[in-house]
């Protein structure tokens, strides 16, 4: 249940900084902001504010930020269509109804000429039955009204399309952006709270039962060689014991000015379909302010730097997919990582925002750096995208991404069982 508990915590916490990049800057470039979701499919809770519905949806593997402009909202008002015009107290049609006009009894019923709703908005037409040509100006916020649904119009200039180029790709970084924004605050706190992991091979906690207890070692204790191999960081010493696992090892370490020789078995864990070798300790931390202070901008450096590395090893085939993990996968790691404790909980979810941040970057349709890329087309050819071509190719490539989680999701799902 802990673990569950978490992980809601993590996805929610992951999700919600990225969508309010996106809401915020949206609503500062002025642009209608129709929904702010967490989640998709069928709706669990939903309020309305500012304009804006803020939803919570059932499938957690994901969310949006629906901008006025980017899907059919609301259907064109066609010559001949009959509608029920509703007024505010300035004489302005604050409410268009298309059917169920009986019970709007109070509506003034309109046969349309000729409707703008995007540019100057207004509406032409007659009374049925009646020659005299009447026109009538629309509220800039006026509800549009089918089926009993209200939906608020969008001229357009409160749409996507309508706003300059840098103002479109700011709203759409804004949602990575915030991501690794929330990163570096979450390294920044551990930094603070934990202090700096120290690049020496020096030991911190040592964890009761495992192979490091059995052997003896202490925290303070500092390795200088293991297997005959000279040990000058952490990450030397880690790997030499992640490739024996199961087999006993010959640690050379400093303890209280003294070197002694000390034999320890690593324990066998499996990892991205190999096993390792593991010996239960913690490296040692660091007590310096400067260090502290910028530890969130290191960290996330770093590990955006080894993301985009295994990234590039992923396309160019030294990777396999199968060593992606989607929802399942994480949710398994999230496990293993919440019973080693909070500190490492805090890491693991600011490790996934800066992953969030890249992915979703990538020069992919339908992800944000795929829709980036089309402004950067725009900017080079000096002019946009036809939108049907836009549409087809960002469908083309949500479908792919569909199957790829199909894919990883099965593989992380035979990961468990097998």
């Amino acid at each position: 249940m802990t673990t569950v508990i978490a992980f809601i915590l993590m996805f929610g916490l992951l999700v919600f900084v990225h969508e309010w990049g996106h809401l915020i800057f949206a609503k500062r470039a002025g642009m209608l902001a129709r929904e702010f979701a967490i989640g998709f499919g069928p709706k669990v809770f939903s309020f309305t504010k500012n304009e804006t519905l803020y939803t919570i949806r059932l499938i957690p593997a994901g969310g949006y930020v629906r901008v006025a402009g980017e899907d059919p909202e609301i259907i064109d008002l066609k010559p001949g269509h009959h509608i029920g015009l509703e007024f505010d107290e300035s004489g302005l049609v604050n409410k268009i109804v298309v059917n169920n006009k009986s019970r709007h009894p109070d509506a003034r019923i309109v046969e349309v000429e000729h409707a703008d709703l995007d540019h100057t908005l207004t509406i032409n037409g007659y009374e049925p039955g009646e020659e005299e040509k009447l026109s009538f100006n629309v509220h800039p916020e006026a509800m549009f009204v089918m089926d009993e649904k209200e939906t608020q119009i969008a001229p357009y200039d409160r749409q996507f399309a309508s706003k300059p180029k840098r103002k479109r790709a700011m709203q759409l970084f804004a949602g990575p952006m915030m991501n690794f924004v929330l990163a570096l605050i979450l390294f920044t706190i551990l930094g603070f709270v934990q202090g700096i992991p120290s690049d020496e091979a020096r030991f911190g906690e040592i964890q009761d039962n495992s192979p490091a207890s059995e052997a003896g070692f202490r925290a303070g204790d500092e390795v200088i060689q293991a297997e005959g191999q000279q040990v000058e960081s952490w990450e030397d010493f880690t790997k030499i014991v992640q490739e024996h696992p199961e087999e006993t090892m010959t640690v050379t370490l400093t303890r209280n000015g003294t070197t002694e020789e000390v034999e320890v078995t690593p324990r066998s864990v499996k990892a991205q379909e190999r096993e390792i070798g593991q010996v239960g300790v913690t490296r040692a931390f660091e007590d310096s302010f400067a260090k502290k202070a910028t530890f969130g901008f290191t960290q996330t450096y770093e590990w955006s730097t080894l993301i985009l590395t295994n990234l590039g090893k992923l396309i160019t085939g030294q990777f396999s997919i199968d060593m992606l993990s989607g929802p399942v996968g994480i949710y398994d790691a999230t496990d293993r990582v919440v019973q080693t404790g909070l500190t490492n909980f805090v890491m693991w979810t600011a490790v996934l925002s800066v992953n969030l941040g890249i992915v979703n970057l990538m020069p992919i349709p339908a992800l944000d750096g795929g829709r980036l890329l089309f402004i950067g087309v725009e900017l080079i050819r000096g002019k946009p995208v036809d939108p049907q071509k836009e549409g087809a190719i960002t469908f083309f490539g949500f479908a792919l991404l569909l199957l790829l989680m199909i894919v990883v999701t099965w593989n992380d799902i035979q990961r468990l069982f097998l």
